[in-house]
């Protein structure tokens, strides 16, 4: 069940009839794709004529662009959380920020929808790249060197990206039900050693380390010749 908002705000009855046509669409485009949502269908589920529905967002096309918007206060808050946190700590913090921004009643649902219909649709495909690429990748202070930086941040986007699938996308188990402090305890530990520690090493190692050369028994006829 979705908590209340984390970030809350007043909304008057315009903001409530869009955000709950919103709402709808999310799901209409998670679950069907561009191809297979209709303004009719978002409508009936939002319980709204579908000239609301055009009037509010003018097209198809700008319906899906509102519906995958990620959440600017969520992106603030990762900026935020990069440049506040310390350095010894940031793992931790990313991993909590991210936990409890997929239970927040309005972060959570946007980011899934996002994930859903990039799996559908090129263009909202494109979009997640750039949330990624500028808003978990982009703004990270992790190293001078930029390959470096993009290096670690790019590692440990891909950790809360991939966390986010397992649990809330596609909800496999045991880690669909583990608890937020369970994850903490077991995730940021992993998380941190991309914020401070020797990647470059490990990477070094794994590539100097050579397969062993596997030696095949002699039979008993070769080994008699000769």
């Amino acid at each position: 069940m979705a908590k209340r908002s984390i970030y809350p705000g007043p909304r008057d009855e315009r903001g409530v009839l869009a955000a709950g046509i919103l709402d709808a669409a999310r799901n209409e485009f998670a679950e069907h794709g561009w191809a297979g949502t209709t303004i009719r269908a978002v409508a009936r589920a939002a319980d709204v004529d579908p000239a609301l529905v055009y009037h509010y967002f003018g097209s198809k096309e700008g319906l899906l662009d509102a519906a995958t918007a990620p959440p600017q206060k969520w992106l603030d808050a990762i900026a935020e959380t990069y440049a506040a946190a310390p350095k010894a700590e940031l793992g931790e913090r990313l991993l909590r920020l991210m936990l409890e921004s997929w239970s927040d009643a309005d972060i959570g649902p946007t980011l899934r929808a996002i994930l859903l219909t990039a799996a559908h649709d090129p263009k909202t495909l494109e979009k997640l790249r750039t949330i990624v690429e500028r808003g978990l990748i982009g703004i990270s202070t992790l190293a001078t060197d930029e390959d470096e930086r993009l290096r670690r941040s790019g590692l440990i986007a891909s950790q809360l990206l991939g966390l986010a699938l397992v649990r809330r996308v596609w909800k496999i188990e045991p880690v669909a039900s583990m608890t937020d402090d369970e994850l903490l305890a077991a995730m940021a530990p992993n998380i941190q050693h991309y914020i401070d520690g020797d990647i470059a090493k490990s990477a070094s190692t794994t590539r100097s380390r050579k397969p062993r050369s596997v030696r095949h028994p002699t039979s008993g006829t070769q080994a008699r010749r000769g």
